[in-house]
């Protein structure tokens, strides 16, 4: 499962190792069939492949927050795949998506403060970084979390300034 194996990749030290090597796929899997399962209710996840290999996806929820506009809930791509323009079409396509099905032009994503390789795609796309908060734990249970891990909001005011209309 690609947003597992993502997870254990990047998210360690902020998420137990517990947890990472134990119950996140079973996680993931619990909260993808509860987004699959109400499709078309206000988002979409927008798949990558390469041939006929699934090579990353993102997630966006549409109007999500008020101030600021839709969420990219996840973006992930494969390992083998990555700094090959997957993420960057991947984030241009939640964009378009965003402007064909929102009622806005803006979006944002959370980024563990950690994950400092993907503040910098997120920068290279035009996201900037607006706010820092602390990290809710996955699926509410405070032991899967290390510490106190923070995640930093970046936004897109205006997805037409960074990816056209």
């Amino acid at each position: 499962m690609i947003h597992a194996a993502s997870w254990r990749r990047f998210y360690r030290g902020a998420y137990s190792d517990a947890f990472l090597d134990g119950d996140v796929e079973t996680d993931r899997r619990a909260v993808w069939a509860q987004r699959l399962a109400a499709a078309g209710d206000g988002s979409v996840t927008i798949m990558a492949y390469v041939g006929a290999e699934t090579a990353g996806f993102v997630h966006v929820v549409f109007d999500h927050d008020e101030r600021w506009g839709a969420l990219v809930d996840n973006l992930h791509v494969v390992r083998d795949h990555q700094r090959r323009g997957i993420g960057a079409s991947l984030i241009a396509r939640a964009a378009q998506a965003v402007l064909d099905h929102g009622t806005g032009v803006s979006m944002y994503l959370w980024v563990l403060e950690q994950n400092v390789a993907a503040q910098a795609f997120y920068t290279a796309q035009g996201g900037r970084s607006v706010e820092r908060a602390m990290v809710d734990p996955p699926g509410g249970v405070p032991a899967r979390l290390t510490g106190a891990p923070a995640a930093l909001r970046y936004v897109w005011p205006d997805v037409c300034d960074h990816f056209g209309s």
